[in-house]
Formats: C-alpha cells, structure tokens, sequence
C-alpha cells in the first residue's frame, strides 16, 4: 500500500523540493497556503503523473478545519510552511507569530486527530544559535534553544517566530504522543523550482547589489564578516525525508553544510557575477584583511 504524504507550504522555496522528492518516490498529497495557491502551484501539475500522484488542497494555516480535510488519510506530514519575512517587520504578532505559532500547532492537532504515523516538522538553526547566555566553549548543539528576551530586545522576530513555533509543538507532542522530528536548517540557498525569489536567496541578491544591510535594519551598507552557516535546499530536503524514513530518528536535528564569513562569500559572489556593486565596506574589509596576512607572513 503506498503512503500518502501531506507536504505543507508547497509554494515555497524549501518545500517545492520535498514536494518534487515526495511526488519522485510516492504518492502523496500536498496542503499549501490559500492566498498563495494560483501564483505558484501550476508547475506542480507540470510534474509526470501529477494528476494521479498528486492532489492540491486550498488551506490556510490558521484554518483548522481546511488543514484538518487536507490531512486526512495520509501516513504522515511534513510541515514546511511558515513565513519569512523579506522586509522589515511592522507587526510581528500579525505577521510572524501567530502564522508561525498558530500555524504549526494546527498542523500538529490536526495530525494528531488524524493518527498521522510520523510529523517532519522544518525549524530553523535560527531557533538553537541565538543565545548569548549559552557556556562560550560549549558547542551549540540541539539541545541549545534560542534565548527568548535576547530576541526580542535585538527585534529578532523571526527567530523567534521559530523558536516558540517549535518550543509549543514540543509541548504538545509531549502531551498528546505523536512521533515528530524537527530539522534545523542553516541559511538555506540553491536552485529555484518556485518562480519568485524567496526571503533567504534575496540575501545573495542584496549582497550583489550592496544593499543587503538596508534589507535587514534599513540602515547603510556596513555589514560586520560575520561567520554565515550555509546548506543547499536539496539537502534540506533529503533531510525531511531522512527524519520521516528512518525509524530511530528523534526529537531535532541541525542541518547545516558549510561555513563560510560575509567576506568570502561576496568574494564568491563577485568572482561569478563581477559587474555588480556589493557592499564597499566589506571589500574594503577584505583588502585589509589580506594586506594583514600578507604583513604577517612578511614577519
């Protein structure tokens, strides 16, 4: 008998990939947001036997009931849908948390009532790596949380969104038994199946155009080289299915590939498309940094 597979978000960046991996090994039915089905779903049905393989519901997060008609009859889900803002935050409450919260605790009732086998439930590093208080030489691990206060003195919302998101389905997993694994994804980058950029590779876009500071805090170009923890969306997605396939796995895993400093990824970034601005200051940064070493081995 083959199992049917609800992927939530199927719109988005990370989740039209587990949609493709989904519909390339099984059958599966996939929930997305309503407001967002016509603009983006049509190349779903472009995929080889969609129209047997796949089903398409109209839902919204904070509809209980469509998420509950959507989850019906399937093996298990995989919830990817959340919002990432790709612009300052005016309400928070309206545009992050509640959908984020809300969103997923739906999601997990109505998996619940539907006696799913298994919830692949997509978090972020977001909500491990931002905690000031953690030990300095202690590695940041899953079993680090984000501090709730740092992020919202510093107006980190989304982290947040994440971190109380994933902290409730914690809860109420815990209360009510249902088998659900958590994967942490780091700043997420790769090939597009959507048709519209997402809020994560817009960071490589304001990067080549040297305005990334101003998407961020509407300040200037000024951007510390701060260490950036990188994974391909393919990845991500061969992660969900690791955590929904294996049978051992449990509680939350990070999923991250490689780290690499702002200064060497615009350094990346320059040496593929050279005939753009990047941030001034950064390069500067660099040069400097070169001129150093190059002292230094002078020594």
């Amino acid at each position: 008998m083959e199992e049917r597979v609800c992927v939530t978000g199927a719109g988005g960046f990370i989740a039209s990939w587990v949609v493709k991996g989904v519909h390339d090994n099984q059958n599966f039915y996939c929930v997305s947001p309503l407001q967002r089905l016509h603009r983006k779903h049509d190349r779903l049905n472009k995929f080889e036997n969609a129209s047997e393989n796949l089903k398409l519901f109209e839902a919204d997060l904070l509809d209980y009931d469509s998420l509950r008609a959507a989850i019906e009859g399937c093996t298990g889900v995989l919830h990817v849908a959340s919002p990432v803002p790709s612009s300052s935050i005016q309400n928070p409450e309206i545009e992050l948390l509640d959908p984020a919260v809300t969103g997923t605790l739906n999601v997990l009732k109505a998996c619940c009532e539907a006696k799913v086998k298994r919830v692949v439930y997509v978090s972020s590093i977001s909500a491990i790596v931002m905690n000031p208080m953690w030990p300095k030489k202690r590695v940041k691990d899953e079993t680090c949380w984000l501090d709730k206060e740092y992020c919202i003195t510093t107006k980190n919302w989304y982290g947040l969104s994440k971190r109380e998101a994933e902290s409730g389905a914690v809860k109420l997993v815990n209360e009510n038994g249902l088998d659900k694994v958590s994967i942490c994804p780091a700043l997420v980058f790769g090939p597009f199946l959507q048709p519209t950029v997402n809020a994560s590779s817009l960071v490589l876009v304001k990067l080549i155009e040297g305005t990334y500071m101003r998407l961020v805090d509407d300040g200037n170009d000024s951007m510390p080289n701060k260490l950036r923890n990188i994974v391909d969306v393919r990845d991500v997605a061969a992660a969900v299915f690791l955590g929904y396939e294996n049978p051992e796995a449990e509680e939350r895993y990070i999923c991250t590939a490689h780290a690499i400093k702002t200064c060497d990824l615009v350094v990346k970034l320059r040496s593929l498309y050279p005939n753009y601005s990047y941030p001034q200051n950064v390069v500067q940064m660099l040069h400097l940094e070169l001129n150093l070493c190059d002292s230094l081995h002078g020594l």
